[in-house]
């Protein structure tokens, strides 16, 4: 029977845990020895799997990440795999204790604070790393036309402005048929607006029907949306607008919005890269296809990188709720106020409330894709999700594309479905997002680069076209610090204007998905 030193082959996060995670592919028999443990493993287990380090009765709580994970729906072997046959999530009690956890970044020295990378600085205060024009449909019914305007201008005019990086049509299924008023209204709107309005876009178009409930006046002139002093001040007064309607037709709209998008794309193309602060980046976080190492290696070395931007004043963000829960009590004791915890632990109720609503559980995650990887439960998945968030404090709880008002480390709504949460992240002003993934993701999302982080390096060596940077190579020895600081330096790289493999490959003009809450009527 072969035999393996129990360091070389697993990893045990917590000394407390109840199970180690495979490094790699063992099959039954396999001995693992050392570090006090002495297993014989009873049926093989893939990498990023869990395995018993102990006897386990049914009900028991099992611990991972120093954390309970959920409970064992029939008694466990030493040396058994564990996994959805023998572990459920059960119902965990969370202690939500409130600022216990706060701590200040070290201070920068005096080269750190003189750093810079060339943006593009906008009249309020934003700054951008990319330099986009978009085109913004208000409604599904005038979503071709954006389409239409989009490919005529990269056909026939981008190559005239070499400063604009490209055109970003928004489009998306919804804008009528819908309330006017209410959550899905407002979290449309400030999708809509964000995109128009973004740092990294230096001019834009709204295009819609003109009978749509969503109308583009309300959007721009509605509370928490572009504001038309905001407007004034660095896009056409009053904002672009037309409507098919009212300019006879398709075709007609088509070539009345090209005719106004070479204004636009002049008007973009005069933005300049100058050195700005490193404070000045804003990213957003996302897991996307997650496996059990996205919390050892991938999850972790990026919150690092966020509490390495937050030292240079930037601001760090994650989300998708749906896959908090059940982690939510380690980000409250980091909150600034009892306001800050309280609103994170409402959402959580709130999600509970409305998955019910719609015959579904939240701890209905994870994916299959998710369990393939080695994760069991939502805790599980939580826990591992959550390290993207660093050790900084939590200054704020965002609703769902809401503008983002902080620096440091902050929080947004969002579900757990990639291109929904990346386009309320990106719609708050991200204007970078950080995307790690275990079994593989293509996401790009224009405007904001989307830079993809790999938790094992055969995904890294399998998709070298669409991952940037292999974490997985801390599995093999390598400190999470330096993998974190890689990350650090290439999100600045990013910012300045280096394309990310998802940039390279022209991806990103399909993601933009808001969240549809509300009936369709």
């Amino acid at each position: 029977m072969p035999q393996y030193a129990f360091q070389e082959k697993t990893i045990l996060l917590r000394e407390s845990d109840d199970v180690a995670v495979a490094r790699s592919p063992l099959s039954a028999n396999d001995e693992l020895e050392g570090a006090g443990h002495s297993l014989k493993l009873s049926s093989d287990t893939a990498a990023g799997h869990k395995i018993a380090l102990h006897d386990i009765k049914v009900g028991d709580p099992i611990h991972k990440f120093g954390q309970i994970i959920g409970y064992a729906s029939s008694n466990i072997s030493k040396g058994d795999w564990v996994h959805n046959h023998n572990l459920h999530n059960g119902t965990v009690s969370l202690n939500y204790e409130v600022g216990v956890d706060l701590r200040k970044p070290t201070p920068l020295s005096a080269a750190e604070a003189a750093r810079t990378f060339p943006g593009y600085s906008r009249p309020d205060g934003r700054v951008g790393t990319r330099n986009y024009v978009s085109l913004v449909s208000t409604v599904n019914c005038s979503a071709s036309t954006v389409s239409m305007v989009v490919d005529k201008l990269r056909r026939e005019a981008l190559q005239d402005f070499p400063n604009v990086d490209d055109i970003v049509g928004v489009t998306h299924k919804t804008g009528c048929g819908m309330a006017n008023s209410g959550p899905g209204y407002l979290a449309l709107q400030r999708c809509l607006a964000g995109m128009a309005d973004h740092p990294n876009v230096g001019a834009s178009l709204i295009i819609g029907l003109g009978c749509e409930v969503n109308q583009a006046l309300s959007m721009i002139q509605d509370q928490a949306l572009i504001s038309p002093q905001s407007i004034r001040a660095h896009k056409p007064s009053p904002p672009p607008i037309l409507s098919i309607q009212q300019a006879g037709g398709v075709q007609k709209t088509v070539q009345a919005a090209f005719d106004y998008s070479l204004k636009l794309l002049k008007m973009a193309n005069e933005c300049k890269r100058t050195p700005q602060s490193i404070g000045g980046i804003v990213v957003g976080t996302n897991c996307g296809g997650s496996d059990g190492n996205s919390g050892i290696t991938a999850n972790p070395a990026l919150g690092i990188a966020g509490d390495e931007l937050i030292r240079y004043g930037g601001g760090w963000l994650i989300a998708e709720t749906s896959e908090t829960y059940g982690a939510e009590h380690l980000l409250t004791r980091r909150a600034v106020s009892k306001e800050v915890a309280d609103k994170l632990v409402s959402l959580m109720r709130w999600w509970e409330e409305y998955t019910a609503m719609h015959g579904a559980e939240i701890d209905n995650n994870p994916a299959p894709g998710n369990k393939a990887g080695g994760l069991t439960t939502i805790f599980e998945k939580s826990l591992g999700a959550v390290a993207k968030s660093g050790s900084m404090p939590l200054e704020a709880v965002y609703d769902y594309a809401e503008r983002i008002r902080h620096k440091g480390f902050t929080f947004m709504d969002t579900p757990g479905l990639d291109p929904v949460s990346v386009t309320g992240l990106v719609a708050g002003g991200c204007n970078l997002v950080a995307f790690t993934t275990g079994r593989g993701s293509c996401l790009g999302f224009k405007p904001s680069p989307v830079l993809k982080i790999a938790t094992n390096s055969p995904l890294y060596e399998r998709m070298t076209d669409d991952m940037d940077i292999d974490a997985g190579v801390i599995l093999n020895g390598v400190s999470i610090e330096t993998v974190a600081m890689q990350i650090f330096e290439e999100l600045v790289e990013v910012a300045g204007g280096k394309k990310t493999k998802s940039e390279a490959q022209g991806l990103g003009d399909h993601e933009f998905a808001p969240w549809p809450l509300g009936a369709v009527l």
